[in-house]
């Protein structure tokens, strides 16, 4: 394996889109969950055998891309959104593919088994996917302890500089919504002493209920007491994001940006899956046939986009904006960036793209800046 990475093997792994044939030949005609499963095993095993090495060095982000975000210092804007590891296993070894941040999630208090399988479907045609997977995961208590351990694998690996941990919970299926609140506490008291950032997540759209969460009404008191009791477990003020829907009307944004300001929260992360089926390339029976779940991938980027223009104009200066959906390149990081996101983060075009995407995009940033092109909006 190491042979594979070693010098004489560069030039040529990197030229060659070997992922692509792979994608096409195996994982395409593999169930979607099972595919997910051996590829992530296969990068944590690349970390445990030692070849990840070899794509830390050459996925490692050029200095010019860091930047100060929330009081902490990400090595490069592009960071891995929430569902890729729902349980804290790979955090390191995916720090070594180049990602700026890896957001571990969505966590819940309760361990859970998630919805029934099939689950996870793919649109090949639109580069995109189908989940309703349901917060599947062994619950707080047992992912704290692999967080514990991962930041100081991290620091070791990346110096002071390293990749940042983020920590996505939500509500455990068997909790009532008048309970929500100390179910997201339970996550609370059990992570935030090993989180760089928290967020609320109350957008998925496959536990029943959890985005009426996003009224106002109900989202104060959550967030509220969130913040209160992460920053009494972590002896510190916890940045602490929620992240909304897509699927929002924009007067709701505005209240939950109203909201965000008025609490003092660091920010919004824009936006979750969609509930939508609009402008797809796939067979619409193909479509009807998968059914309920929410949609990601590259028919998210304009809404996404619109969602994010939207959040800088009625945010304050200070508030953190991380957006996520439909972001596949460097050209739609850049976009991003320049439309007011600090931090930008990709997931489902991971699924396609292979584990030197996130390479792929941080080459593409530096070469931008090298040409002159500003990561920051204009004025």
């Amino acid at each position: 394996m190491s042979k594979l990475f070693g010098t004489s093997w560069q030039g040529r792994l990197l030229n060659m889109r070997f992922y692509p044939t792979i994608f096409r030949v195996v994982f395409s005609r593999m169930d979607p969950e099972k595919a997910h499963h051996i590829g992530f095993r296969a990068i944590r095993l690349a970390e445990k055998t030692g070849a990840s090495a070899m794509l830390r060095r050459i996925s490692a982000p050029s200095l010019g891309l860091r930047r100060t975000v929330m009081g902490m210092d990400f090595p490069s804007p592009f960071g891995l959104a929430a569902g890729f590891d729902k349980e804290g296993h790979g955090v390191a070894a995916l720090a070594d593919l180049g990602f700026g941040h890896v957001e571990v999630g969505t966590i819940t208090g309760q361990a859970q088994p998630g919805n029934p399988a099939p689950r996870l479907f793919r649109l090949i045609e639109d580069k995109a996917v189908i989940n309703r997977m349901g917060f599947n995961n062994s619950g707080a208590r047992a992912v704290a302890p692999r967080l514990r351990d991962a930041a100081p694998v991290l620091s070791k690996r990346f110096g002071a500089v390293r990749p940042v941990i983020g920590i996505n919970i939500g509500k455990s299926k068997a909790v009532e919504l008048e309970d929500a609140v100390e179910d997201y506490l339970v996550s609370t008291r059990e992570l935030a002493t090993h989180a760089d950032y928290m967020v609320v997540n109350v957008s998925s759209p496959n536990t029943p209920g959890l985005r009426l969460l996003q009224s106002v009404e109900s989202l104060r008191p959550l967030l509220s007491a969130v913040q209160e009791e992460a920053d009494r477990v972590a002896a510190r003020r916890m940045p602490l994001l929620v992240k909304i829907a897509p699927d929002l009307a924009d007067a709701d944004i505005d209240e939950v940006a109203a909201l965000v300001t008025e609490l003092g929260l660091a920010g919004i992360i824009a936006t979750n899956t969609t509930i939508g089926r609009e402008g797809l390339l796939a067979d619409p029976s193909k479509v009807r046939e998968i059914g309920a779940g929410g949609l990601s991938g590259a028919p998210l980027r304009a809404r996404s986009l619109e969602v994010l223009k939207h959040l800088r104009r009625v945010l304050p200066a200070g508030a953190t904006i991380i957006s996520v959906g439909g972001v596949s390149t460097a050209e739609d990081v850049i976009e991003r960036l320049q439309a007011g996101a600090d931090l930008v983060q990709g997931y489902t075009a991971f699924l396609y793209e292979g584990p030197l995407w996130a390479r792929a995009i941080n080459k593409g940033l530096r070469k931008a800046l090298v040409n002159g092109v500003s990561l920051t909006p204009a004025g």
